[in-house]
Parts: C-alpha cells; structure tokens; sequence
C-alpha cells in the first residue's frame, strides 16, 4: 500500500516569547481588588428539631418559636472607579444588612449597594475613601482562547490570592447559573470566597468578574466562570 503523505516538521519550532513573571499584572491590578464580608440577621427554630414538621404534629406545636442569629459569609470585589464603584457578584451582597470592604492596603469601609441585577448576577457597591486605586477594563470581546488570564480574589477567606490560567472558552451559555449567561471559561483557580473579584489579562486590565465553578467535589476542578466585562459595562451604565 502506499504510504500516507505526512508532513514533517524539518525546521526549528519558533522561539516563543511571553514574560517569566506575571508581577507586573499584579501589582497594576491587585491593590483594586478588595475582600467583601457581609453580615445578615436570619430566623431559625430555637431547636433543629422544630424544622421537621412530624415532630412538631406529634408534639401538637402550632407555631414554631425562632431565635434570631447573625450569619456572615465572604467574597471579593473590583474597584472600577476613583470615586469609589466596586463591581461585585449580586449572589456575594444580596439579603445582607452589612458588607465591609477590606483593601489590600489595609482600609476598611463600609459599602452600599447602588445598583444589582439578579439575571447577570452582577451588583454595584459604593465605598467613600480617598485615593482608591482603580482596575482598567478591556473589552472582553477581544479576549482569544488560549490568552493568559490570571483570577485576583479572597478564596476560603485566607487573604488575597493569584492563580493563573488560560481562557478555556468563551460566550458559554445554557449552564443553569444565571437567568442571562455569557461566560468566560478559565482553568484559573476559582474556589469559594473567589466570587466577584477579578479575571484579568496578562498586563493585568480586568476582563471578567469571577462568578461559579463547575464541580462535583465543592473545590476547584478546572472549571470556572467569570462574567466578561461586556455585560459588567452595561450593567455599570
């Protein structure tokens, strides 16, 4: 038989260049990046077992004495403008009677929310501090598959932290996390504590707000979301 026409590589593959350090993208887009904490007031039966309603018909109770409680919980944010707009994840602030946001150079201030969009799941805080250090914004729609991203945010609450990866895809949709989806997808590491804060690109301009990971374990598994900046500048106005 004959044999099959391969071609063969017979000249020296192109020498690939790309920096041997991502310490400039950080340190242009990382003092932008704040941890968010929240706190609400949530209702919950004086005993676990009031919740179960055969308990309670056994024991004839008709109604169900509750004891308030504070609850807390965490995430990240980007400082988009001087005077103070942080983008965040709507799912990271809503029901909360609090949210603190916490910068990397040690400040702290109390935010509020001025505008949030449960179908983009995208909310927009405002903090009054002085000499805010602010993210630049790229247009997500030049983004390429295959492009560096590095993911800036407070995983687990252990402070802030970079991982980097590549964009795995864009314009995903049909996932079941928001009513209007447009991901980007990253193999960055994106775990809890994650949400909100930054996808940016290798010069460190901010091209996504990390949202969810994909995952059957609750930790990460090489599958994260963030909403690209195209849909965050519609919701900023």
């Amino acid at each position: 038989p004959a044999s099959p026409a391969v071609v063969m590589q017979t000249t020296p593959a192109p020498v690939l260049e790309g920096p041997v350090s991502y310490a400039a993208a950080v340190q242009r887009a990382a003092p932008a990046v704040v941890n968010i904490y929240t706190s609400k007031t949530v209702e919950t039966p004086v005993s676990p077992l009031l919740a179960d309603p055969r308990f309670r018909r056994f024991f004839g109770i008709d109604r169900v004495p509750m004891q308030k409680r504070m609850e807390s919980s965490l995430g990240s944010g980007v400082i988009v403008s001087a005077d103070g707009h942080v983008l965040t994840n709507h799912h990271v602030v809503a029901g909360a009677d609090e949210i603190v946001a916490a910068l990397r150079d040690g400040r702290e201030a109390r935010a509020r929310i001025v505008g949030s969009d449960p179908e983009t799941d995208l909310a927009v805080l405002r903090i009054d501090l002085d000499a805010l250090p602010t993210v630049t914004l790229r247009d997500s729609a030049t983004l390429q598959v295959g492009d560096v991203v590095l993911a800036i945010g407070n995983p687990f609450g252990v402070g802030q932290t970079v991982t980097i990866g590549i964009v795995s895809a864009t314009g995903r949709t049909a996932l079941g996390i928001n009513t209007f989806e447009d991901f980007i997808q990253t193999d960055a590491a994106i775990n809890p504590g994650n949400s909100g804060g930054a996808l940016v690109d290798a010069t460190g301009n901010l091209v996504g707000i990390n949202s969810a990971i994909f995952s059957q374990s609750g930790g990460y598994q090489g599958i994260g979301f963030a909403i690209p900046t195209r849909i965050a500048q519609d919701v900023l106005g």
